[in-house]
């Protein structure tokens, strides 16, 4: 063979299909990305669901016993509110007469907008201490709270007990629920209360250096003085008197507005405002506290504007931008303890009730936001992918169910004695070889016919190859003698243009197809043209068999051509909907191929495409799990995404061309109804979500319940591993193979779920690729177990 070098100096013009394969390949790359991306956003849509319930992060540890050596007498002693004026611990007290209702643990929303109801509708202000996580999950009901004349203070993100926690920790706490509040209501806040605390004596040596760390920061730490310990349920009566102050003392009331069942919590507060009111109390929030017991203290000498602007720099324990007595100026953690006003002044328009608030700015205000927004997303997104993976569950599960009873019911009625196809076949048939550079495998391939028992003529056709298969081929024809075998080059079009070529150059009513890597065994053909002995069987779907099973990568897809292919085309014979007669070995009625017009190289999926389509003409294909093929499978991992990448795009592209079928009348609205939808269901659909089942399963062993979680993927594990033993044993294949099959599916089924969605990315935006040519060893020479 001569080759033509172009002149010096110039240079060929790329061909239509090479402008379209660097085209493809340039889209190839951001397409993997994407699909990267969709996975990362999956995993932290559920990492930040797990985050605000908790689940991921969560620490349920209390202290408790703890010595209180190191805290001063005056912090045990004092008064529920402490702050750190210039450095030093100082208490306040709630004044006679005066209940700072409070309210922890909410939002929630079932009863914080019953508990607001009932304060709008005595008018009672109150000061809700939140945590963050429940904030960013119902902004609305925050901003309500705020909207309303209430207060807010911050009660960590994820209500765990600080003294146990790291400074880091600590500040991402706090930070992170400022700016929930941000996002919710436009506000941050200076008052903080530590879940699990009390009153101020029970403050100890591990919680100290926190509150005086919050302290130098700007926060104001708040106890109580009453518990009305409505959390334990203990009925309506005992929580209005266990709220109740004695003696006509002030004090900081404790409720609860979340954090469990709080119907007694609702009964109890009307009453209980009632009942206090009638005692000449009244009601005000922390700030309201603070900037009474300052003006009490001043005794008014400067007016009603001095006394407010000195009751508000208490309320905020110089927090923010204030300035302390030392002369120095404090900011709350990242700046967002306070945004707005200065000298300690709450933002404008801010109530002296709510002078704790300051107005969030900046990036505070946008990252507040984005923050909401990603936790709506991830409000939205979890239960959806919940249900998601209870349909995918039962799909998978009802797929094996049908694939165990309709193979069973299969392989009993083809394996009969008595069953037939018809009288037998003996007529010479065509086997078509496309072949593109297949110098390894072609030899092996005609020797493998060479020993056919049923008569047979050999078309090989090369398309376009550049390393001598064709010569190979002539060479191996003629060192085994065989004499019925032609060689036909063409320009390289691609693998349908060359079966086309070949069924037009078909001596024979039966063509039979193969690919140029593929060896059959002796009784191969003839078991595989016996179903022609029935006139409505057009096409014949046969057993493909993985030759280099001897590797691990081989392994996997001898466990999925076993268990996933040929139990799936069991399945689809009896339906009558086979979906796909593989390119390696398939056998058709010449005058069936030519009726649907030849392989079309509208898809990628040739295969697929004309078994459709023969389908839709009312031509019947059948399994013959008798009529095996041995295939050189992928070696690489790179090279086995090219291969199911293109059969799985290409299926999706054949199943897009007949989408027709579904409307149809006769055979066609047949395989529309019936085929079209098991297809979609358990070749795309299913797949493409599967990814569920191993990301929950990930995230339920790390965050919830390991034991649990690993007993129920093994479950699945043992419902799969039953479904390909069984499938093992239809085959006659040895068992020992099924070792492997734990580890394919913690690596290979993974691949092939990635494979699929990068397969659903290009088929959303548009992407064509060419008949790619696998690297081959030729190492698939003798069929395993065929002497």
């Amino acid at each position: 063979m001569t080759t033509t070098t172009p002149s010096r100096g110039r240079r060929r013009a790329p061909t239509r299909i090479q402008r379209a394969a660097g085209k493809a390949a340039a889209l190839q790359k951001p397409r993997v990305i994407l699909a990267g991306l969709l996975l990362l956003a999956l995993t932290s849509i559920m990492l930040l669901d797990g985050y605000l319930r908790a689940e991921v992060g969560g620490d349920q540890r209390v202290r408790t016993g703890a010595s209180s050596s190191q805290v001063p007498d005056k912090v045990l002693d004092g008064g529920p509110i402490l702050t750190f004026r210039g450095g030093q611990a100082t208490t306040v007290s709630v004044p006679d007469k005066t209940i700072a209702l409070t309210f922890d643990d909410g939002p929630n929303p079932t009863w914080t907008p019953q508990v607001l109801q009932i304060l709008e509708k005595y008018d009672v202000p109150a000061t809700f201490f939140v945590v963050g996580s429940m904030v960013s999950r119902y902004p609305g009901i925050v901003a309500d709270m705020v909207e309303q004349g209430n207060e807010v203070g911050i009660h960590t993100f994820t209500h765990v007990d600080l003294s146990y926690q790291s400074d880091a920790r600590v500040n991402r706490e706090m930070q992170q629920t400022q700016l929930a509040l941000a996002g919710a209501a436009g506000i941050t806040t200076t008052l903080f209360r530590a879940p699990y605390s009390s009153e101020t004596d029970a403050i100890d040596n591990y919680s100290w250096p926190v509150y005086k760390k919050l302290g130098e920061d700007g926060y104001t730490s708040v106890f109580v003085d009453t518990d009305s310990d409505d959390w334990k349920r203990p009925g309506v009566s005992k929580i209005i008197k266990w709220a109740t102050p004695e003696d006509g003392e002030g004090a900081s009331v404790l409720f609860h507005d979340a954090g469990g069942e709080r119907s007694q919590t609702i009964k109890a507060l009307p009453t209980y405002i009632e009942k206090m009111r009638a005692k000449g109390y009244t009601f005000t929030t922390i700030s309201g506290t603070i900037q009474g017991e300052e003006s009490s203290a001043n005794g008014r000498q400067a007016g009603a504007g001095q006394e407010a602007a000195t009751g508000q720099e208490a309320a905020t324990g110089t927090a923010g931008s204030g300035q302390q007595s030392g002369g120095q100026t404090q900011q709350g953690p990242n700046g967002q303890a306070g945004q707005a006003g200065q000298a300690g002044q709450p933002g404008a328009g801010v109530s002296n009730l709510q002078a704790a608030h300051r107005e969030a700015t900046g990036a505070t205000l946008y990252e507040g936001r984005a923050l909401v927004g990603a936790v709506a997303v991830a409000e939205w997104a979890v239960p959806v992918l919940s249900v998601g993976l209870m349909v995918v569950g039962v799909a998978v599960m009802g797929r094996f169910g049908m694939m165990l009873l309709l193979a069973r019911r299969h392989y009993r009625q083809r394996n009969k004695r008595r069953f037939s196809w018809g009288p037998p076949v003996h007529q010479p048939v065509s086997v078509i070889v496309p072949a593109y550079n297949e110098k390894e495998c072609i030899a092996n391939t005609l020797e493998s016919l060479s020993k056919s028992t049923h008569p047979i003529e050999i078309i090989v056709v090369d398309d376009g190859s550049t390393d001598g298969t064709s010569e190979i081929a002539r060479t191996a024809a003629y060192e085994l003698g065989m004499n019925n075998v032609r060689v036909i080059r063409q320009e390289n079009a691609g693998k349908p243009a060359a079966l086309n070529n070949g069924v037009r150059s078909a001596s024979y009513d039966i063509v039979v197809m193969m690919d140029g890597d593929t060896v059959f065994e002796p009784d191969t053909v003839r078991q595989l043209v016996q179903p022609f002995a029935d006139r409505e069987v057009g096409a014949v779907a046969g057993n493909a068999k993985v030759g280099n099973r001897n590797t691990v990568i081989g392994a996997w897809q001898h466990i999925e051509y076993v268990m996933g292919f040929n139990l799936d085309r069991r399945m689809y014979d009896l339906l009558r909907c086979m979906p796909t007669i593989p390119g390696a070995i398939g056998a058709f009625r010449r005058e069936a191929v030519l009726e649907v017009g030849g392989m079309s190289e509208d898809t990628l999926a040739e295969d697929t495409d004309i078994t459709i389509a023969m389908h839709r003409t009312g031509w019947r294909v059948v399994y013959q799990e008798h009529a095996r093929a041995w295939t050189e499978a992928p070696g690489s991992l790179k090279q086995l995404w090219s291969q199911r990448y293109r059969w799985s795009y290409g299926t999706m592209q054949a199943l897009w061309k007949h989408r027709k079928s579904l409307t149809d009348k006769g055979p066609s609205g047949r395989f529309g109804r019936v085929g079209m939808p098991l297809v979609v269901i358990f070749q795309i659909l299913t797949p493409v979500f599967a990814p569920l089942i191993d990301v929950f399963t990930v995230y339920s062993m790390i965050f919830v319940d390991f034991q649990a979680a690993l007993l129920a993927w093994l479950a699945v594990l043992g419902v799969q591993l039953l479904c390909a033993a069984y499938a093992f044993r239809l085959d006659r294949e040895k068992y020992r193979y099924l070792l492997m099959m734990p580890l394919q599916q913690l690596v290979y089924r993974q691949m092939m779920y990635l494979v699929l969605i990068h397969s659903c990315i290009t088929a959303l935006t548009g992407g064509r690729l060419r008949w790619q040519k696998l690297k081959r060893t030729g190492e698939v020479g003798t069929p395993a177990g065929v002497s």
